[in-house]
């Protein structure tokens, strides 16, 4: 059973419309931490700001249970927000406390002469590392929205990253842990096959 988290994120539909594309049939919106049980893989997807976001997981006590279950070895995605929610804090608004289950933080872009902020539309991603959930892509375009970005502290962790004036993190995995800054479901077919990859993806 996949498991979609739904605290309130605007992209949550347009995601799930990705999953019916690519023919996904035991799927369940996940809104308390009971529902999570017998998942065996689940997709956070997030827009907005960190710490508001944070603030609804843990009015929904969802947070035990996302990491018992990352814990126990179950594939999570992270998408936008729910990659940046994987790491230790965020600087925007204030500091905000994240999950801490990758070492680093997130940042808001600097200014940079020709660069606007938000980080908004298409950009070449580029390939760090082999990662399963990049099985098929060497490269290609995704759809990107958004103001702060992640700056692991472990070079290792970084599987594709995308050049907007400075490098920048555009997807992660450590073991079951994967997360992509960019829209998948938004990114035409790259996206839809990052999706599928994921859906392979065996504990």
């Amino acid at each position: 059973m996949l498991a979609v988290i739904d605290y309130g994120a605007g992209n949550l539909r347009s995601v799930l419309h990705a999953l019916t594309y690519l023919g996904v049939e035991s799927m369940r919106v996940i809104r308390s931490p009971h529902e999570l049980r017998g998942a065996d893989r689940i997709i956070l997807p997030g827009v907005g700001a960190f710490g508001a976001g944070m603030q609804k997981l843990h009015e929904q006590n969802l947070i035990p249970a996302i990491k018992d279950a990352v814990f126990a070895g179950i594939p999570y995605l992270g998408i936008c927000l729910g990659m940046q929610f994987l790491f230790e804090y965020s600087d925007e608004m204030g500091h905000h406390e994240g999950l801490g289950l990758l070492p680093g933080y997130v940042t808001r872009f600097p200014n940079l002469p020709g660069y606007k902020v938000p980080h908004m539309g298409w950009n070449e991603i580029k390939p760090a590392r082999p990662s399963p959930l990049l099985q098929g892509i060497n490269g290609g375009y995704a759809y990107f929205v958004h103001s702060y970005h992640c700056v692991p502290r472990q070079e290792k962790d970084i599987i594709l990253q995308v050049n907007y004036g400075i490098q920048v993190t555009a997807a992660v995995q450590r073991d079951n842990l994967y997360g992509v800054q960019f829209h998948p479901e938004k990114s035409q077919q790259t996206g839809l096959k990052i999706l599928s990859n994921f859906l392979e993806i065996e504990r």
